[in-house]
């Protein structure tokens, strides 16, 4: 059984869900507290042990290769000025050399093609995705990061994994649903399918996939003969369909805190309750919020 060493994460999404915000300035980098999106999820993903993170790109996304590398007159200003602490939070962001690839995907076929995109960097191995709009925080119950949990379990069982978290059963319909196979045997459990915005009554389960999954290599193969599905995109989810008839898919319920950072309300949620943790804004984020409502 390979490991997992390469996650793949697709950025070439318009965010028009945030618009008119996103209409100059990359979804991936909004920031979150006092960073973007995808320092969390390019952090959560090198945590976890991954060695290499594949970036699909599209057009006006730039920015984001820039927020990885060096800008020297920045921090030749600021080691001018001593302040070192700053200096120090900015070189933080840049990963080791050759860490990250950047792929392009050059047109708007779905997230399925976003991953076929990167099938010639993941080569003949397993490999992950995470989502950039899911920022998953840690919490006391939760010490480690989703995709650190995932790989734990994979390397006892092998197979593909995507990550669930539980839903009220009145709005599985805005979600996609994962079916259990047999019973469920704590967190981590077999599947037999995935059912996309199923009615309450009709939902198998009340487990909603949260953007965080590893795959194995075949899955390229598959998507690239998906015929296009919804939308005129070639999806993900009917892809692993298909893989799922050949191998075992896993479904982990996940220890964490889920915020959709690509949806306004979300992004604003996910702002106060990561703000909340940070000690240095603890204090007058809560007397702000009192004193608001």
């Amino acid at each position: 059984m390979k490991p997992v060493r390469k996650v793949v994460i697709p950025v070439a999404g318009h965010g028009t869900r945030v618009l008119p915000a996103t209409k100059s300035t990359p979804k991936e980098l909004l920031p979150l507290v006092d960073r973007p999106l995808i320092d969390y999820v390019v952090n959560e993903a090198f945590e976890a042990g991954i060695e290499h993170v594949v970036l699909v790109t599209g057009r006006g996304k730039g920015a984001i290769e820039d927020y990885f590398d060096h800008a020297f007159e920045l921090e030749a200003g600021l080691a001018a000025k001593n302040k070192n602490e700053i200096l120090e939070s900015v070189r933080s962001t840049i990963p080791k050399a050759g860490a990250l690839s950047y792929t392009r995907q050059q047109a708007p076929l779905g997230l399925g093609h976003a991953i076929w995109c990167a099938r010639d960097i993941i080569g003949d191995e397993p490999f992950a995705i995470s989502l950039p709009d899911v920022v998953i925080a840690k919490t006391d119950k939760a010490p480690t990061g989703c995709l650190s949990q995932m790989v734990a379990e994979y390397n006892k069982t092998g197979g593909n994994i995507i990550a669930v978290e539980e839903v009220a059963q009145d709005q599985t319909n805005k979600y996609g649903i994962v079916a259990p196979k047999g019973e469920r045997g704590g967190r981590m459990f077999e599947m037999s399918g995935m059912v996309e915005k199923p009615a309450p009554e009709k939902a198998p389960s009340n487990l909603a996939i949260t953007g965080r999954y590893i795959l194995q290599p075949e899955i390229f193969e598959l998507l690239e003969n998906t015929p296009r599905g919804a939308g005129g995109e070639i999806q993900l989810t009917d892809a692993m369909d298909e893989l799922m008839k050949a191998q075992q898919f896993f479904a982990y319920e996940y220890e964490g805190e889920s915020h959709d950072c690509g949806d306004k309300l979300g992004w604003l949620k996910a702002n106060i309750a990561l703000g909340l943790r940070r000690p240095e804004f603890a204090d007058g984020l809560k007397d702000f919020i009192q004193n608001a409502v």
